[in-house]
């Protein structure tokens, strides 16, 4: 009974601290208030409605939790039309846009209604699915309000900050909270590398904006982690330094992301590693393998160097390693700061595209033949960064795969090894073996990590 009691009083104390019901003393008191900033920043926060039409399958099997895996290929098809709801940022007057790409990335018409009721039609201007990023611009604009960027680098855990968009399509809502973790990255989360939030974000909230108390955009909400379906105050916001990044690159022209390339493998330094290589701490990304046209391995890196930082940022994973290089766009060098076997230097290291070298030489099956449909390339760092590859992949991979080559299960991504016993080394070699005369075939492919063997009959 005394253990219950003096919990009550553990309780209520603090509680009733925080209730305070005296009337407020000052006007200052009576002004507090995030209005001011909503009243500056609610304005460039958008709706955005997307459409696209998708081709839905017609089976009997579809929606069996058994035979839909295996029927998911065949049957008719009919056009139906597919709809979305999601948010956007305005960040040039001139009618700049910036939403997720899950929300617009692959739709046929996009409507954007500002906050003030008015409406514009969009082009999608650059899209990039990795980062969750895409980037509009409505169609007859100008004069429109637009949000400053704030860097995001500059963030600590516990900074004020609003949510804005467009939860559950009840029109325009703020949330407040504060940063509550940095560099966040997971499976679950993707390839991505994410600023906290616990300020309330919601489905539709994608797209909006996280915004600090002097109005600038911190980040993009694009995810929350939830087994309701609802906010549980961990949302996550691609950080602004990307963000600007991206934009920048759309308005030059480019259509698609080019991320500078880093042609390198590593793992984050736990404390099992640092013990093993007598570190102080955790601390830093271990790289394991460089290929061998990597801008990292020109300046002199190594397998067994620790990355420590990027341009003066730490890197601790290599999601946020990835972000780093990406943050800093192509062009230029940045400083890498790496603790070598005899100690911490750093070296500049050049950001460039990935090479098409060599050549990927594209071959698409079309004919009376088997693998109908199939599409291939010479991997090469270019290739294996569009398709996530490893560094280290090699041969032929799967790009497109259609008709008849879709329907024996190949995927885009998948490694082909070998033919009906037949090493696959090029392009050419899958169109020659698809011309075999036989009605039994087996395909070796590597998927993933995984050595897969398929085999059916035509």
């Amino acid at each position: 009974m005394l253990r219950l009691v003096a919990l009550i009083l553990f309780c209520t104390v603090p509680l009733a601290a925080q209730t305070d019901s005296r009337p407020p003393a000052s006007a200052v008191e009576i002004s507090l208030s995030f209005a001011p900033v909503v009243k500056s920043t609610a304005p460039a926060v958008v709706n955005i409605y997307a459409s696209r039409v998708v081709e839905e399958r017609l089976s009997p099997f579809a929606g069996d939790p058994f035979f839909d895996q295996f029927f998911s290929g065949y049957g008719q098809t009919q056009p139906r039309m597919q709809n979305s709801l999601g948010s956007g940022v305005i960040v040039s007057g001139d009618g700049i846009v910036v939403s997720n790409y899950h929300v617009v990335g692959q739709a046929t018409e996009i409507r954007v209604v500002l906050n003030d009721r008015r409406e514009y039609a969009a082009d999608l201007i650059l899209g990039d699915e990795e980062s969750d990023l895409a980037i509009l611009r409505l169609q007859d604009a100008e004069g429109l309000p637009a949000l400053d960027f704030r860097n995001s680098d500059e963030v600590e855990v516990g900074d004020l900050v609003l949510a804005i968009g467009n939860p559950f399509g009840v029109g325009q809502t703020v949330s407040s909270g504060i940063v509550s973790g940095l560099a966040r990255s997971s499976v679950e989360l993707g390839r991505g590398y994410f600023i906290q939030t616990d300020a309330a974000i919601n489905p539709g909230n994608s797209g909006g904006a996280l915004v600090d108390m002097k109005g600038r955009l911190v980040g993009i909400n694009t995810a929350i982690l939830t087994r309701s379906g609802g906010s549980n105050g961990i949302g996550f916001a691609i950080p602004a330094n990307l963000v600007q990044t991206v934009v920048a690159q759309a308005l030059a022209g480019n259509s698609r992301f080019a991320r500078p390339w880093a042609g390198v493998q590593g793992q984050a330094v736990d404390a099992g590693l640092a013990a093993a290589m007598n570190l102080p701490r955790p601390d830093g990304v271990l790289l394991s393998d460089l290929h061998p046209d990597s801008p990292f391995a020109a300046a002199g890196l190594r397998p067994g160097d620790v990355v420590l930082s990027i341009a003066g940022e730490p890197t601790n994973t290599p999601q946020e390693m990835i972000f780093r290089l990406s943050a800093l766009g192509i062009g230029g060098t940045a400083l890498v700061t790496y603790l070598h076997e005899d100690g911490i230097s750093t070296m500049d290291v050049a950001l460039i595209a990935p090479p098409e070298s060599p050549p990927r030489d594209p071959v698409t099956i079309a004919g009376a033949v088997a693998l109908r449909g199939l599409t291939v390339a010479r991997i090469n760092p270019a290739l294996a960064a569009e398709i996530a590859l490893p560094t280290d992949a090699s041969g032929v991979v799967v790009t497109h795969a259609q008709d008849v080559a879709a329907q024996v299960g190949l995927r885009p991504g998948d490694v082909l090894l070998s033919i009906n016993g037949r090493s696959i080394a090029q392009p050419q070699d899958v169109a020659d073996a698809a011309t075999e005369q036989t009605r039994r075939w087996a395909i070796d492919v590597n998927r993933g990590g995984q050595l897969l063997r398929l085999r059916f009959r035509l």
